[in-house]
């Protein structure tokens, strides 16, 4: 397609955080590019929402255009870089590209865990690549190597801190002691949480992330519909407290298992033992640990979002596309060759972290001890506090369906002996059953 061209053509729709990154880059960093595809790659149009808006980089004003259709429609256009975000119109915008022989490049979670079948059968179909190693993990190479370096491998599960913000705020809970407002207020001064930071805290983003991991883990179609999504808007200094006197620490964690009766894909707040290398990352920075039955355990560490990181995925996109361009290949298409069912959350098994404030008074555990027996609910561990009138319970389940701890905490709640459930947060810890 760029045969007798000087340069490889690239057009752009959106030049925000993650746009701006990508001409940057592509710019200064344009001698060592050329050198390593064998051609100069040149951004030649860029699609924005207003040409007054202020950019993070220096734009020629005659690359700019507010009509996304002259991007995709210019004939020079090689490849054309989806970083506006959203469902419509990046979905029509992208399906236009690929209608008309061009390669995409895109960084949309969302769109890839709604409509990434839909659009990889139209590129496949077409004859052109899309690739989004941008959608998951910023600047953390994890798409590529799941669908390449690991691809001997049977992986078994994957476990991600994949939301900077959350991590964020949890980290701030953790190291000083702040509850879950003043830790978001933080994380907003600084940048790293939106005015409307609902889309993070609520898990959201994670969910959007994992359902392209799960995908291409496990060769099986999971969407974002199909994943469990629960927030940390509830975690509160007394559960970070007692979970570090268990030995835990509490991360936003999205978690895909490949398990014989289906997939498992949930995110939601989860101890982990302080020994495993996810407790150990701080702050925005984002990591995902992946298990394969032949390579073992790996886990990819980095920053999760910026300008710069998450640019750096999109240009290394666009580095293999141009490669392929100028030597006929092409980058690994849909791999979701398996129809694996997913599971529902109310049948997955996992251990369960519970405190429950109760009246300090003889007979109490006997009552809450009957519930747990009643709906098939082992625990392993308990420590009560007191605290004059009232005692604080609490305690780690055995493993057991998720169902069945829905049914004893509404048990528990229907129980005079028992004030209020204060917290329920579940367990991942590999060195246990």
């Amino acid at each position: 397609m760029s045969d007798g061209k000087e340069a490889i053509v690239v057009g752009q729709i959106g030049c925000g955080t993650v746009g701006s990154g990508v001409v940057r880059i592509l710019r200064d960093n344009a001698s060592i590019i050329s050198r390593r595809v064998g051609k100069d790659i040149a951004v030649k149009r860029i699609a924005v929402r207003d040409l007054s808006d202020p950019r993070y980089v220096e734009v020629p004003e005659e690359m700019l255009t507010t009509e996304a259709m002259e991007v995709i429609g210019d004939p020079e256009v090689d490849i054309v870089v989806e970083v506006m975000g959203g469902i419509e119109p990046a979905r029509t915008f992208i399906l236009e590209a690929i209608s008309r022989g061009k390669h995409v490049v895109c960084a949309n979670k969302e769109l890839m865990s709604t409509h990434g079948e839909e659009l990889l059968r139209a590129a496949e179909e077409k004859g052109v690549d899309l690739a989004y190693e941008a959608a998951v993990g910023g600047g953390i190479p994890i798409l590529m190597p799941l669908k390449e370096s690991l691809a001997g491998n049977v992986i078994d599960q994957v476990l991600g801190i994949v939301n900077g913000t959350t991590n964020y705020i949890l980290t701030r809970m953790s190291e000083e002691g702040l509850d879950f407002g003043e830790a978001l207020a933080k994380a907003q001064e600084l940048g790293y949480a939106e005015a409307d930071p609902s889309y993070d805290v609520e898990g959201k983003d994670a969910a959007a992330k994992l359902a392209i991991l799960a995908s291409m883990a496990f060769n099986s179609r999971v969407t974002l519909s199909d994943v469990y999504a629960e927030g940390i808007t509830s975690i509160t200094p007394d559960d970070i407290s007692f979970a570090r006197e268990l030995g835990y620490v509490i991360k936003l964690l999205a978690i895909a298992k490949d398990e014989p009766d289906g997939i498992s894909v949930r995110v939601h707040p989860t101890m982990i033992p302080e020994r495993h290398p996810l407790a150990a990352v701080r702050d925005e920075n984002n990591a995902i640990f992946v298990s394969g039955d032949a390579v073992g355990e790996l886990m990819f560490y980095g920053k999760g979002a910026g300008s710069l990181p998450a640019a750096s995925a999109v240009v290394g996109d666009v580095i293999s596309i141009a490669r392929n361009i100028l030597t006929g290949g092409r980058l690994v298409g849909c791999t979701c060759f398996f129809q694996k069912p997913v599971k529902d959350m109310k049948d997955v098994r996992c251990r369960y972290f519970m405190i429950f404030d109760v009246p300090d008074r003889p007979g109490v555990l006997a009552k809450i001890a009957g519930v747990f027996g009643e709906n098939q609910v082992s625990i392993k561990s308990v420590i009560q506090h007191g605290t004059g009138r009232e005692a604080r319970i609490v305690l780690v389940t055995h493993e057991v369906r998720e169902e069945n701890i829905r049914a004893t905490v509404r048990g528990l709640e229907g129980l005079e002996e028992v004030n209020r459930v204060a917290s329920l947060i579940r367990v991942e810890d590999p060195g246990e059953e």
